[in-house]
């Protein structure tokens, strides 16, 4: 039986973009994905790059390598990722305070420019200006998520990587060492094993018995064909849900919960929002749930009428689009910073996963940890090392 050096689960852009990064070190790689076309939450993003956010020397200085990677990617995987920068317009709802809202925005790394009610709807006209009392905006890098993956894959199978499309069930476990994968139909081996399953790598580590405090969300959106209806910027509220969403739900008082399945530790919140692709689609949402079941069913009827009310107020003319309906998992960790590196004195085994700005981030972190196989030190990868943080 062939061994690798390396066996990645999950091929969703962090999974994609580590398995191309390994492979160019001259690792044997092999990826693992349960799906023939991505399901996942690369599927289902906004494709933003949030180069703007860092709030710390860390963040700042991944944020700035993730937007240099982005610019210079189609030309190095020779793919096309859509890459643009385009106005991130942040709504500040009517009922919201603007000074206060605004000043929440003065730590990081690029300072948002305010916007009256006026100034706001002329740099997007579909946004309705009696449902606010002003914007801040950005300038926002954008990808086509799905491209980008692919653009990934496609080069790590030219460098000489393997691709499998199967379920991982279990880790193979002898001793204090993670040896390899099983399947539903097969046994993998490897010498080591990275955990970039997004919203299912907390219950993957669990089957040998590892706990890492990976938690996730279930994210729901809309999705619609390409229309002539032009959104020049892309939309969200500057009061941003999710992430207090996440930080309630990574509590050490909720902690006990996520060993089990049918627990919703806090209730869900709406993020409305759109973007608009390059060719003519939209993305609308965001409802997020917190259930500890990442099988759990929710009311894809009422979700959808939810998203689409709260939408209609911003921006009326995106209500009624014809669309579908689409739910995925969106992996987090307790300090929105990713979790990264080898698990405590478990050998063999690693986590790539909990990214709360994956698309900006992935692609400097997957280099970077790629560097670090080979033995070379990395600072950032020791301040992310999940051992330093527990």
């Amino acid at each position: 039986m062939k061994t690798y050096d390396w066996i990645v689960v999950g091929g969703g852009i962090t999974g994609a973009a580590l398995s191309y990064e390994l492979t160019t070190q001259g690792f044997s790689v092999l990826l693992l994905e349960q799906d023939a076309t991505l399901q996942g939450a690369t599927r289902y993003s906004y494709g933003g790059l949030a180069y703007w956010s860092g709030t710390s020397e860390l963040t700042r200085q991944l944020c700035q390598e993730g937007i240099e990677r982005h610019r210079l990617l189609s030309e190095e995987l020779d793919a096309d990722t859509e890459f643009r920068e385009l106005d991130l317009l942040l709504y500040i709802a009517s009922e919201e305070n603007p000074e206060k809202l605004a000043a929440n925005y003065t730590n990081f790394a690029i300072t948002p420019r305010f916007l009256s009610v006026e100034e706001a709807c002329e740099l997007e006209p579909l946004l309705n200006p009696q449902a606010i009392a002003g914007a801040l905006t950005f300038r926002h890098g954008h990808i086509h998520p799905e491209k980008t993956t692919q653009a990934y894959i496609d080069a790590f199978t030219r460098c000489g990587g393997e691709l499998q499309i199967t379920q991982v069930v279990e880790l193979l476990q002898r001793s204090s060492r993670i040896e390899g994968v099983k399947t539903a139909h097969q046994t993998y081996q490897a010498a080591n094993t990275v955990i970039c399953a997004g919203g299912l790598s907390r219950a993957l580590l669990q089957t040998a018995g590892i706990s890492v405090p990976l938690y996730f969300s279930h994210a729901e959106m809309i999705e619609t064909s390409a229309v002539s209806l032009q959104l020049r910027t892309l939309v969200m509220p500057a009061n941003t849900k999710r992430f207090a969403l996440e930080a309630q739900a990574s509590k050490a008082e909720v902690e006990s919960l996520w060993d089990e399945p049918g627990h919703e530790p806090v209730l869900p919140v709406l993020d409305a929002g759109a973007v608009q692709f390059r060719d003519g689609h939209f993305r609308i949402g965001q409802l997020s749930r917190v259930m500890t079941d990442p099988y759990a069913t929710v009311d894809a009827a009422a979700s959808e009428a939810a998203i689409r009310t709260q939408v209609g107020q911003i921006l009326p003319a995106l209500e009624k689009l014809p669309g579908t309906w689409h739910r995925c998992l969106v992996a987090f960790s307790r300090d929105r910073l990713s979790v990264v590196g080898s698990l405590g004195n478990l050998e063999g085994v690693y986590v790539f996963s909990g990214f709360s700005t994956p698309l900006v981030f992935v692609p400097p972190l997957a280099q970077r940890f790629a560097h670090w196989a080979t033995g070379q030190d990395d600072p950032i990868m020791r301040q992310l090392s999940f051992s330093d943080r527990t």
